[in-house]
Protein backbone atom coordinates (compact mmCIF):
# COMPACT_ATOMS: atom_id res chain seq x y z
CA UNK A 1 0.00 0.00 0.00
CA UNK A 2 3.18 2.10 0.65
CA UNK A 3 2.68 3.37 -3.21
CA UNK A 4 -1.20 3.65 -3.82
CA UNK A 5 -1.49 7.50 -3.36
CA UNK A 6 -3.54 7.15 -6.08
CA UNK A 7 -6.30 6.04 -4.53
CA UNK A 8 -6.00 8.38 -1.71
CA UNK A 9 -9.28 10.80 -1.58
CA UNK A 10 -8.93 12.33 1.68
CA UNK A 11 -5.37 13.94 2.67
CA UNK A 12 -4.28 15.73 5.87
CA UNK A 13 -1.81 18.63 5.28
CA UNK A 14 0.06 19.18 8.03
CA UNK A 15 2.03 22.94 7.93
CA UNK A 16 1.91 24.08 11.61
CA UNK A 17 3.95 27.50 10.93
CA UNK A 18 3.20 30.93 10.38
CA UNK A 19 0.57 32.46 7.52
CA UNK A 20 3.31 32.94 5.00
CA UNK A 21 4.64 29.44 5.38
CA UNK A 22 1.49 28.04 4.80
CA UNK A 23 0.62 30.44 1.66
CA UNK A 24 4.46 29.08 0.08
CA UNK A 25 3.18 25.95 0.24
CA UNK A 26 0.14 26.34 -1.32
CA UNK A 27 1.47 24.89 -4.75
CA UNK A 28 2.22 21.67 -3.63
CA UNK A 29 -1.51 21.62 -2.15
CA UNK A 30 -2.58 22.22 -5.81
CA UNK A 31 -0.53 19.37 -6.84
CA UNK A 32 -1.61 16.96 -4.43
CA UNK A 33 -5.71 17.98 -5.00
CA UNK A 34 -5.00 18.26 -8.36
CA UNK A 35 -3.42 14.84 -8.84
CA UNK A 36 -5.48 12.36 -6.71
CA UNK A 37 -8.78 14.54 -7.09
CA UNK A 38 -8.87 14.54 -2.94
CA UNK A 39 -10.33 16.25 -0.27
CA UNK A 40 -7.62 18.13 1.40
CA UNK A 41 -7.71 19.49 5.10
CA UNK A 42 -4.74 20.89 6.63
CA UNK A 43 -3.90 21.26 9.92
CA UNK A 44 -2.77 24.35 10.84
CA UNK A 45 -1.47 27.14 13.45
CA UNK A 46 -4.02 30.25 14.70
CA UNK A 47 -1.58 32.42 12.86
CA UNK A 48 -2.08 30.64 9.90
CA UNK A 49 -5.69 29.49 9.73
CA UNK A 50 -7.32 32.59 8.47
CA UNK A 51 -5.39 32.75 5.68
CA UNK A 52 -6.22 28.76 4.71
CA UNK A 53 -10.00 29.58 4.64
CA UNK A 54 -8.76 31.64 1.44
CA UNK A 55 -6.88 29.42 0.05
CA UNK A 56 -9.45 27.69 -2.83
CA UNK A 57 -7.77 24.47 -3.01
CA UNK A 58 -8.15 24.03 0.60
CA UNK A 59 -11.54 21.98 1.88
CA UNK A 60 -11.32 22.34 5.87
CA UNK A 61 -8.70 23.33 8.21
CA UNK A 62 -8.02 21.93 11.65
CA UNK A 63 -6.18 24.71 13.71
CA UNK A 64 -3.83 23.79 16.29
CA UNK A 65 -0.70 25.25 18.00
CA UNK A 66 1.84 22.61 18.49
CA UNK A 67 4.38 22.90 21.08
CA UNK A 68 7.26 22.18 19.24
CA UNK A 69 6.65 25.55 17.19
CA UNK A 70 6.84 28.97 18.35
CA UNK A 71 3.78 29.91 19.40
CA UNK A 72 1.92 32.26 21.82
CA UNK A 73 -0.46 29.51 22.61
CA UNK A 74 0.65 26.97 25.13
CA UNK A 75 -0.92 23.38 24.81
CA UNK A 76 -0.11 20.65 27.20
CA UNK A 77 -0.23 16.54 26.32
CA UNK A 78 -3.75 16.42 26.60
CA UNK A 79 -4.45 19.05 23.69
CA UNK A 80 -2.24 17.19 21.94
CA UNK A 81 -3.69 13.68 22.33
CA UNK A 82 -7.19 15.35 21.87
CA UNK A 83 -6.21 16.61 18.17
CA UNK A 84 -4.48 12.93 17.80
CA UNK A 85 -8.01 11.62 18.08
CA UNK A 86 -9.69 14.25 16.00
CA UNK A 87 -7.87 13.14 13.60
CA UNK A 88 -8.28 9.70 13.81
CA UNK A 89 -12.20 10.42 13.52
CA UNK A 90 -11.53 11.95 10.22
CA UNK A 91 -10.29 8.74 9.06
CA UNK A 92 -7.86 10.21 6.87
CA UNK A 93 -5.97 8.19 3.94
CA UNK A 94 -2.92 9.98 3.62
CA UNK A 95 -0.58 12.77 5.52
CA UNK A 96 1.99 14.91 3.88
CA UNK A 97 3.81 17.40 6.66
CA UNK A 98 5.89 20.03 4.92
CA UNK A 99 8.79 21.33 7.33
CA UNK A 100 11.28 24.13 6.23
CA UNK A 101 14.89 22.41 6.16
CA UNK A 102 15.53 23.64 10.08
CA UNK A 103 12.77 21.82 11.55
CA UNK A 104 13.33 18.29 12.94
CA UNK A 105 9.65 16.24 11.59
CA UNK A 106 9.29 14.02 13.48
CA UNK A 107 7.08 15.26 16.47
CA UNK A 108 4.58 16.29 13.51
CA UNK A 109 4.87 12.80 11.95
CA UNK A 110 3.95 11.64 14.98
CA UNK A 111 0.64 13.05 15.16
CA UNK A 112 -0.05 11.30 12.19
CA UNK A 113 1.09 8.06 12.84
CA UNK A 114 -0.76 7.76 16.30
CA UNK A 115 -3.69 8.96 14.65
CA UNK A 116 -3.38 5.96 12.36
CA UNK A 117 -3.22 7.84 8.60
CA UNK A 118 -2.14 4.65 6.78
CA UNK A 119 0.52 6.66 4.14
CA UNK A 120 2.43 9.25 5.45
CA UNK A 121 4.97 11.21 3.56
CA UNK A 122 7.90 14.05 4.83
CA UNK A 123 11.54 15.10 4.25
CA UNK A 124 13.86 13.57 7.51
CA UNK A 125 17.16 13.35 7.67
CA UNK A 126 17.28 10.46 9.89
CA UNK A 127 15.74 7.31 9.14
CA UNK A 128 12.11 7.26 10.52
CA UNK A 129 11.71 3.64 10.37
CA UNK A 130 7.68 2.93 10.80
CA UNK A 131 7.01 6.57 11.63
CA UNK A 132 6.91 7.29 7.58
CA UNK A 133 5.84 5.46 4.81
CA UNK A 134 6.91 7.67 2.38
CA UNK A 135 10.54 8.96 3.62
CA UNK A 136 12.34 11.39 1.53
CA UNK A 137 16.22 12.01 2.65
CA UNK A 138 16.53 15.70 3.61
CA UNK A 139 19.61 17.03 2.14
CA UNK A 140 18.69 20.58 3.16
CA UNK A 141 20.90 22.21 3.61
CA UNK A 142 24.06 20.58 3.49
CA UNK A 143 24.08 19.62 -0.14
CA UNK A 144 21.50 22.18 -1.69
CA UNK A 145 18.93 24.84 -1.14
CA UNK A 146 16.35 25.25 -2.61
CA UNK A 147 13.24 28.07 -2.30
CA UNK A 148 10.56 26.87 0.01
CA UNK A 149 7.93 26.26 -2.76
CA UNK A 150 10.40 24.23 -4.58
CA UNK A 151 11.00 22.20 -1.64
CA UNK A 152 7.46 21.89 -0.99
CA UNK A 153 6.55 20.60 -4.95
CA UNK A 154 9.91 18.35 -4.41
CA UNK A 155 8.24 16.47 -2.01
CA UNK A 156 5.45 15.76 -3.02
CA UNK A 157 6.17 14.91 -6.96
CA UNK A 158 8.28 12.02 -4.84
CA UNK A 159 4.24 10.65 -4.53
CA UNK A 160 3.15 11.47 -7.99
CA UNK A 161 1.71 14.92 -7.48
CA UNK A 162 2.20 17.10 -9.65
CA UNK A 163 0.52 20.44 -11.40
CA UNK A 164 1.04 22.56 -14.28
CA UNK A 165 0.68 25.89 -12.17
CA UNK A 166 3.61 26.93 -9.56
CA UNK A 167 1.95 30.23 -8.64
CA UNK A 168 0.86 30.76 -4.75
CA UNK A 169 -2.80 30.58 -4.26
CA UNK A 170 -5.32 33.18 -2.45
CA UNK A 171 -8.66 33.61 -3.28
CA UNK A 172 -9.20 37.39 -2.61
CA UNK A 173 -12.83 38.49 -2.36
CA UNK A 174 -14.37 41.74 -3.63
CA UNK A 175 -14.18 44.24 -0.62
CA UNK A 176 -11.91 46.48 -2.50
CA UNK A 177 -15.11 49.52 -2.54
CA UNK A 178 -15.13 49.32 1.49
CA UNK A 179 -11.63 49.31 1.63
CA UNK A 180 -11.55 52.32 -0.36
CA UNK A 181 -13.58 54.05 1.73
CA UNK A 182 -11.94 52.84 5.03
CA UNK A 183 -8.86 54.17 3.55
CA UNK A 184 -10.83 58.18 2.11
CA UNK A 185 -12.26 58.17 5.72
CA UNK A 186 -8.45 58.14 7.29
CA UNK A 187 -8.08 60.78 4.64
CA UNK A 188 -6.26 59.16 1.90
CA UNK A 189 -6.46 60.17 -1.93
CA UNK A 190 -7.31 57.18 -3.37
CA UNK A 191 -7.60 58.82 -6.66
CA UNK A 192 -3.79 59.69 -6.37
CA UNK A 193 -1.05 57.81 -6.42
CA UNK A 194 -0.41 55.49 -3.49
CA UNK A 195 2.00 52.18 -2.27
CA UNK A 196 2.35 50.22 0.92
CA UNK A 197 4.71 50.32 3.73
CA UNK A 198 4.42 47.34 6.31
CA UNK A 199 7.04 47.44 9.22
CA UNK A 200 5.86 44.66 11.57
CA UNK A 201 7.93 41.34 12.17
CA UNK A 202 7.05 38.60 13.49
CA UNK A 203 10.45 38.20 15.44
CA UNK A 204 12.40 41.33 16.39
CA UNK A 205 15.68 40.14 14.29
CA UNK A 206 13.67 41.02 11.34
CA UNK A 207 12.77 44.13 12.06
CA UNK A 208 14.26 47.54 10.30
CA UNK A 209 14.29 50.67 12.42
CA UNK A 210 11.35 53.00 12.73
CA UNK A 211 13.63 55.91 11.93
CA UNK A 212 14.67 54.39 8.94
CA UNK A 213 11.32 53.86 7.76
CA UNK A 214 10.77 57.07 8.34
CA UNK A 215 13.38 58.65 6.00
CA UNK A 216 12.37 56.26 3.74
CA UNK A 217 8.38 57.25 3.42
CA UNK A 218 9.26 60.78 3.48
CA UNK A 219 11.44 60.22 -0.01
CA UNK A 220 8.93 58.52 -1.33
CA UNK A 221 6.42 61.34 -1.00
CA UNK A 222 8.86 63.99 -2.17
CA UNK A 223 10.67 61.73 -4.65
CA UNK A 224 8.35 59.93 -6.26
CA UNK A 225 5.13 62.08 -5.48
CA UNK A 226 3.11 58.78 -3.70
CA UNK A 227 0.98 58.68 -0.89
CA UNK A 228 2.51 56.11 1.26
CA UNK A 229 0.00 54.00 3.60
CA UNK A 230 1.80 51.96 6.93
CA UNK A 231 0.25 48.63 7.03
CA UNK A 232 -0.11 46.22 10.07
CA UNK A 233 -2.11 44.63 12.85
CA UNK A 234 -3.51 46.53 15.54
CA UNK A 235 -0.62 45.39 17.71
CA UNK A 236 1.33 46.81 15.57
CA UNK A 237 -0.49 50.34 15.61
CA UNK A 238 2.01 52.40 17.86
CA UNK A 239 4.72 51.73 15.44
CA UNK A 240 2.91 52.74 12.56
CA UNK A 241 2.24 55.78 13.84
CA UNK A 242 4.99 56.27 15.09
CA UNK A 243 6.20 56.23 11.83
CA UNK A 244 3.35 58.46 10.27
CA UNK A 245 4.59 60.92 13.20
CA UNK A 246 8.25 61.15 11.86
CA UNK A 247 7.47 60.85 8.28
CA UNK A 248 4.67 63.81 8.53
CA UNK A 249 2.49 64.99 5.72
CA UNK A 250 1.39 62.00 2.80
CA UNK A 251 2.51 59.09 4.94
CA UNK A 252 -0.96 57.52 6.56
CA UNK A 253 -1.38 54.62 9.21
CA UNK A 254 -3.76 52.34 8.58
CA UNK A 255 -2.85 49.60 11.27
CA UNK A 256 -5.48 47.58 12.84
CA UNK A 257 -7.85 48.84 10.28
CA UNK A 258 -8.67 45.89 8.20
CA UNK A 259 -9.82 42.64 8.42
CA UNK A 260 -7.47 39.56 6.66
CA UNK A 261 -9.67 39.47 3.73
CA UNK A 262 -9.47 43.06 3.18
CA UNK A 263 -5.53 43.64 3.95
CA UNK A 264 -5.37 40.75 1.01
CA UNK A 265 -7.93 43.15 -0.82
CA UNK A 266 -5.59 45.88 -0.40
CA UNK A 267 -2.03 44.19 -1.20
CA UNK A 268 -4.16 43.25 -4.30
CA UNK A 269 -4.66 46.79 -5.07
CA UNK A 270 -1.22 48.48 -4.20
CA UNK A 271 0.92 49.32 -7.10
CA UNK A 272 3.68 48.34 -4.44
CA UNK A 273 4.45 46.93 -1.27
CA UNK A 274 7.52 47.55 0.61
CA UNK A 275 8.02 45.38 3.76
CA UNK A 276 10.12 43.56 6.07
CA UNK A 277 10.51 39.33 5.24
CA UNK A 278 7.06 38.55 6.83
CA UNK A 279 4.02 37.12 5.46
CA UNK A 280 2.34 39.73 4.01
CA UNK A 281 5.29 39.21 1.15
CA UNK A 282 3.94 35.43 0.23
CA UNK A 283 -0.01 37.59 0.69
CA UNK A 284 1.87 39.65 -2.23
CA UNK A 285 3.20 37.08 -4.40
CA UNK A 286 -0.49 35.73 -4.32
CA UNK A 287 -1.82 38.66 -5.85
CA UNK A 288 0.61 39.50 -8.14
CA UNK A 289 1.71 43.28 -6.16
CA UNK A 290 5.19 44.29 -7.19
CA UNK A 291 7.31 43.68 -3.84
CA UNK A 292 10.52 45.54 -2.18
CA UNK A 293 11.64 43.11 0.64
CA UNK A 294 13.97 44.49 3.18
CA UNK A 295 15.48 40.77 3.84
CA UNK A 296 16.81 40.13 7.74
CA UNK A 297 19.16 37.26 6.75
CA UNK A 298 17.58 34.59 8.32
CA UNK A 299 16.37 31.68 6.15
CA UNK A 300 17.37 32.63 2.57
CA UNK A 301 14.76 30.60 1.10
CA UNK A 302 11.84 32.59 1.78
CA UNK A 303 12.01 35.46 -0.71
CA UNK A 304 9.02 36.37 -3.31
CA UNK A 305 8.04 33.62 -5.22
CA UNK A 306 7.15 34.39 -9.08
CA UNK A 307 6.25 37.94 -8.81
CA UNK A 308 8.24 41.12 -9.68
CA UNK A 309 10.44 41.90 -6.68
CA UNK A 310 13.60 43.37 -5.35
CA UNK A 311 15.36 41.71 -2.41
CA UNK A 312 17.20 44.00 -0.38
CA UNK A 313 19.06 41.75 2.10
CA UNK A 314 20.96 42.90 5.70
CA UNK A 315 22.50 41.11 8.36
CA UNK A 316 21.48 40.74 11.70
CA UNK A 317 23.22 41.44 14.76
CA UNK A 318 24.92 37.62 16.51
CA UNK A 319 22.93 38.22 19.30
CA UNK A 320 20.08 37.78 17.74
CA UNK A 321 20.81 34.98 15.26
CA UNK A 322 19.39 31.36 15.86
CA UNK A 323 20.66 28.99 18.05
CA UNK A 324 19.15 26.51 15.81
CA UNK A 325 22.33 24.61 14.75
CA UNK A 326 21.49 24.24 11.06
CA UNK A 327 20.73 27.74 10.66
CA UNK A 328 24.25 28.26 12.59
CA UNK A 329 25.70 25.98 9.72
CA UNK A 330 24.05 27.80 7.02
CA UNK A 331 25.18 31.63 8.80
CA UNK A 332 28.58 30.12 8.71
CA UNK A 333 28.60 29.24 5.00
CA UNK A 334 27.16 31.97 3.41
CA UNK A 335 26.46 34.80 6.13
CA UNK A 336 30.35 35.26 7.09
CA UNK A 337 30.36 38.90 5.42
CA UNK A 338 28.17 41.35 6.84
CA UNK A 339 25.79 43.21 5.00
CA UNK A 340 25.00 46.42 6.23
CA UNK A 341 21.05 48.12 6.17
CA UNK A 342 19.78 49.61 3.15
CA UNK A 343 19.74 52.72 3.35
CA UNK A 344 16.72 55.21 2.46
CA UNK A 345 17.86 55.51 -1.13
CA UNK A 346 18.67 52.10 -1.63
CA UNK A 347 14.91 51.91 -0.84
CA UNK A 348 13.63 54.51 -3.09
CA UNK A 349 15.59 53.21 -5.76
CA UNK A 350 14.01 50.05 -5.81
CA UNK A 351 10.89 51.13 -6.00
CA UNK A 352 12.01 53.57 -8.63
CA UNK A 353 13.05 50.42 -10.69
CA UNK A 354 10.51 48.24 -10.08
CA UNK A 355 7.66 50.97 -11.35
CA UNK A 356 9.67 50.87 -14.53
CA UNK A 357 10.26 47.52 -14.79
CA UNK A 358 7.18 45.88 -13.59
CA UNK A 359 7.91 42.45 -14.93
CA UNK A 360 11.17 42.21 -13.37
CA UNK A 361 11.45 38.81 -11.05
CA UNK A 362 14.21 38.87 -8.66
CA UNK A 363 13.98 35.62 -6.42
CA UNK A 364 17.27 34.12 -5.82
CA UNK A 365 18.53 32.57 -2.90
CA UNK A 366 19.31 35.45 -1.02
CA UNK A 367 22.71 35.31 0.51
CA UNK A 368 23.97 32.35 -1.58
Amino acid sequence: MINNWSACKNILVIRPDNMGDLLMTTPAIRALKETFDAKITVLTSAMAAGIARQIPEIDDVITFDVPWIKTTQVNGEAAVLDVVAQLKEKAFDAAVIFTVYSQNPMPTVMLAYLAGIPLRLAYCRENPYQLLTNWVPDKEPYDLIRHQVRRDLDLVTAVGAVTNSERLSLDVPGVWPQVAQKLQALEVDTHKPWLLMHPGVSEPKREYPADKWAKAARQVVDELGYQVLLTGAASEQALAQNIQHMAGQGVYSVAGQFKLDEFAALIKQAPMLVSVNTGTIHIAAATGTPTVVLYALTNPQHTPWRVACKVLPFSIPAEAQSKNEVIVHVNKLFNQQSTAMPSANDIVAAIRNLLNNPMELNEELVGL
